[in-house]
């Protein structure tokens, strides 16, 4: 077992931003709660008519983290509606507008934006409503002055639902901006998390002060040299957007990987040497658990002690150690609902290890290789016929 370490300092040299945006989550859920309570009327006027149409097609669409909060959501909110929806990242809808919009069907396009800046947030949406017949938009983002949020704030076929404006990270890497757009689409489809936000509020809570979240630190820093996410359904793609904050808040230092719990046995199960750590993300659902737990136990038996953790809602099937993050009020959850304060989990790690490397977090790029708002990104005219 990995030795226990001091928490994360508090505003520790060139991580005082990330460090407050990963903390301030709690308040900002409780929030965006009351935002989109405010915003209920206009909301359910905008959607109630598009969710009436049978054949409605809902895109949940982004860029990197944007784009695994579309993934995260899909399976719930296509339950929760009974419409077909799918997530598709911005950059393949830029790249191949053609193939993501072949079947001209009424769309809803669900856009995620923490500044709403990127040239491929604004291209996206162009070519939805370029190529089809019927699209409507909801515009999710942190900045209520970037030009996504500009460009539909006027439009009759679009609304614009703000996250609180402390959610537009400064830090280089969306932290609370992911949580509070994942948060707001829950929200606005009228899928009410179990216990509500103030409970995914105080699971995240334990994370960020409580002896959970020092746990969490303990193990980040073991000092690994490649970490993998695993995950099933929603929780896949949770896997997906920890190991892209692992990569970007140590500078590519730190290798990771992400896959499913089954499919990590097919191939990739090589990146594992015995400097890999693991986290396991156990499903709520019990027979998709069954896969994550089957995954956890083959880990454990096969990576060094101290090097494979699980983050949980509910301890049914799970060693009771300090390996095993169980979320508090979480038993209940939806998947992802669950995902909300498990992705604390994989942002506190991601500091540590960034912290202990010697990395300033806010700007683990100072070089300008990688840049908080993409850029570089040209975007050619649509092609036609």
């Amino acid at each position: 077992m990995t030795a226990p370490l001091s928490p994360v300092p508090l505003a520790a040299p060139g991580a005082e931003h990330t460090q407050r945006e990963i903390a301030q989550q709690p308040e900002l859920w409780r929030r965006v709660d009351r935002i989109v309570a405010d915003d209920r009327a206009p909301l359910d006027a905008f959607l109630s008519p598009l969710l009436a149409e049978p054949r409605l097609r809902i895109v949940l669409t982004g860029a990197g983290t944007s784009a695994y909060a579309g993934e995260i959501l899909r399976a719930t909110l296509a339950a929760r509606t009974g419409r077909r929806v799918d997530a598709v990242a911005t950059t393949d809808i830029v790249a191949d507008p053609h193939g993501c919009f072949e079947d001209d069907l009424p769309t809803l396009l669900v856009s995620f934006a923490r500044s709403g800046n990127s040239p491929e947030s604004t291209a996206a949406a162009d070519h939805a409503t370029a190529l089809l017949s019927r699209c409507a938009h909801l515009v999710v983002t942190c900045n209520a002055d970037g030009a996504l949020a500009r460009a539909h704030r006027e439009r009759s076929d679009s609304h614009v639902l703000l996250t609180p404006p402390a959610a537009e990270d400064r830090g280089f890497a969306m932290t609370s901006s992911l949580t509070c757009m994942l948060l707001s689409v829950l929200l606005a489809f009228g899928q009410h998390p179990a216990g509500g936000a103030d409970a995914l509020a105080a699971a995240a809570q334990a994370v960020v002060s409580g002896e959970l979240g020092a746990r969490v630190d303990a193990f980040a820093g073991g000092a690994p040299e490649r970490v993998v996410y695993l995950g099933s359904g929603a929780l896949k793609a949770l896997a997906g957007e920890s190991a892209l904050k692992l990569l970007e808040l140590t500078g590519g230092a730190v290798v990771a990987w992400a896959d499913s719990s089954l499919g990590f046995r097919h191939g990739p199960k090589a990146f594992l040497t015995d400097r890999t750590s693991a986290v396991v993300y156990v499903s709520n659902d019990p027979y998709t658990r069954r896969y994550d737990l089957d995954i956890l136990a083959e880990l454990r038996a096969a990576l060094p002690e101290g090097r494979v953790a699980a983050v949980a809602g509910r301890p049914d099937g799970l060693p009771a150690d300090d390996l095993t993050w169980l979320l508090p009020g979480m038993a209940g959850a939806d998947d992802a609902a669950l995902a909300l304060p498990a992705v604390v989990c994989a942002q506190r790690v991601a500091l540590r290890a960034s912290l202990d490397r010697g990395i300033r977090p806010d700007n683990p790029f100072p070089d300008g290789e990688v840049n908080r708002v993409v850029q570089g990104v040209t975007i050619h005219p649509l092609p036609t016929g």
